[in-house]
């Protein structure tokens, strides 16, 4: 292995230098740096080059170009075994450089740590990831680092003298990734910047480019011999599943991230106290109420045998009272809440297993996007967040609902857009009665919503009825009817809309469409 005798040194990240710059020292390495971190180094009393004396041009433009010099990037890329290369740096004094060791201007943490559009522009690396890219492509024959942890494996191999050759493409593979996840956040950051809807203009551009760090390992997927993990956008916000703390509980597995953000995104829907028991990704139940207890307790009584085992979520802070009667009253994976009392973390810490998330304040965001994976690709699409002013109700039967109808019936527009197509829900105006999801006609949620309510002895005399689509066929109407339904709320659209809507009016239902479909895959 030829000796390296030359190192450039530019990092942002400064851990481990002191160990990096004792072994280079020993081997007799000569240095090359510039900016804050030949101050560093001079600071450790280290000898070493600055890149402006050493190139023999100064740095320009406040410090924005350093290190972009034909001596910097002549002495990376040369090919050491091609005559005319060193044929052209022997003409021009130009050094090889051996072994780069560079991270860049910490253009992550700053977008974590300001809104300052011209602070955050101004920490986006220029000469870094040149001369990352640089070293990258010259693996063959130069050794790039990006990341101190890797500093241990450079330092062994070159106080051993083992060839670098292996280590250097695996390094090199790394930079590259280091590079491409750098330029995709500050993709992501520019199309955000662009205003409310602006990262839209992803799921447009060609190519896609994502950036996300992987947050942690996951036990396994949806089954236990599936590998998982799960990764981090830099753009998490509070008020989200990833960005919450978990206060105490086993690891989080993959269904439990699955359940727990549809939970969550459910009870972001509403402003009145509200509590939503998810299972298998649909809810179980969904109540409103003046306090989180009542709320609880309407949501559980909605199918206590499916509550068994799922996910909690809230959007008050979690109470003493409420966490004990939930504990009392059934089995339950994941609690979700944008903060835990303190005397509700005394009563869920008698369930050590219970996995607990405090996900802080909310925030509502346009910027989020949904993503599916098939086999050879993603599918991507704008998140379905819409509002009360994204759609207009439309009365489209003899008879209008009822004040006390109207809010039953936009508490259950609410929910159902949160359980699996094809989706149906009854409910009253701040709870839910029967669930029938995930099936492949919706006359068949229509009928398992009303057996689930009658097996819980809840009466749907004057209940409403939500629908994620339209109705094919009257089917479904005349079924809700049977049971006491008494208005409906679903998009239209269907080409037998007349025949539906003749049925509400056979039954004196009043019904009103969205124009809007809540499908959800």
């Amino acid at each position: 292995m030829k000796k390296i005798k030359r190192a450039l040194i530019s990092v942002s990240n400064k851990n481990n230098l002191k160990k990096l710059l004792l072994t280079l020292s020993k081997l007799k390495i000569e240095l090359v740096s510039s900016g804050g971190t030949f101050k560093e180094i001079k600071k450790l009393k280290f000898k070493c080059t600055e890149v402006s004396k050493y190139t023999g041009s100064p740095e320009i433009l406040d410090g924005r170009v350093k290190t972009l010099h034909p001596k910097i990037h002549g002495g990376i890329l040369s090919k050491r075994n091609r005559k005319s290369h060193q044929k052209d740096l022997l003409k021009n004094n130009f050094p090889e450089i051996d072994l780069v060791v560079v991270n860049f201007y910490p253009f992550e943490k700053t977008l974590t740590s300001t809104n300052n559009h011209s602070k955050i522009i101004e920490n986006i690396d220029i000469g870094g990831p040149a001369m990352v890219r640089a070293a990258a492509k010259n693996h063959s024959r130069v050794t790039v680092v990006v990341d101190p942890d890797d500093y241990p494996l450079v330092l062994e191999a070159l106080q051993s003298g083992k060839p670098l050759n292996i280590l250097r493409n695996k390094l090199a593979a790394k930079a590259f990734t280091h590079t491409a996840y750098y330029d995709a956040l500050i993709s992501q950051y520019l199309y955000r910047a662009g205003g409310p809807h602006a990262a839209s203009g992803l799921i447009k551009s060609d190519p896609l480019v994502l950036g996300w760090r992987r947050d942690q390992k996951l036990r396994y997927g949806e089954n236990p011999h599936q590998e998982a993990a799960l990764f981090r956008s830099s753009f998490t916000s509070s008020g989200s599943i990833v960005g919450s703390h978990q206060s105490q509980g086993k690891p989080l597995s993959f269904n439990n991230l699955v359940d727990a953000e549809a939970a969550l995104e459910c009870v972001k829907t509403f402003s009145e106290p509200v509590c939503a028991i998810i299972k298998h990704a649909n809810p179980c139940g969904v109540a409103v109420s003046e306090n989180l207890l009542t709320a609880y307790q309407s949501a559980f009584a909605t199918d206590p045998q499916s509550a068994f085992g799922g996910i909690i979520a809230f959007n008050r802070p979690l109470d003493t009272e409420t966490s004990y009667f939930i504990l009392k009253n059934q089995l339950v994976e994941v609690i979700v809440a944008p903060e835990i009392t303190q005397g509700a973390h005394q009563e869920l810490n008698q369930k050590e297993n219970v996995r607990v998330l405090e996900t802080g304040p909310f925030q509502m965001t346009d910027h989020d996007w949904n993503i599916k994976s098939i086999s050879g690709g993603l599918l991507v699409q704008g998140n379905d967040s819409v509002n009360s002013n994204d759609f207009e109700l439309a009365t489209v039967t003899k008879r209008a609902p009822t004040n006390s109808e109207l809010r039953a019936l936009e508490f259950g527009w609410k929910v159902v857009k949160f359980v699996k197509s094809n989706a149906v829900v009854y409910t009253t105006k701040n709870t839910t009665l029967g669930i029938g999801a995930g099936q492949t006609s919706r006359v068949m949620s229509a009928r398992i919503a009303a057996m689930k309510a009658a097996d819980e002895g809840l009466d749907l005399s004057g209940a409403a009825m939500a629908s994620d689509a339209f109705f094919p066929f009257r089917d479904g109407i005349d079924i809700a009817a049977e049971h006491g339904i008494t208005c409906v709320i679903q998009p239209g659209g269907s080409v037998r809309d007349k025949e539906v809507i003749a049925a509400a009016d056979k039954h004196d239902m009043a019904m009103l469409f969205t124009g809007m479909r809540h499908f959800r895959h």
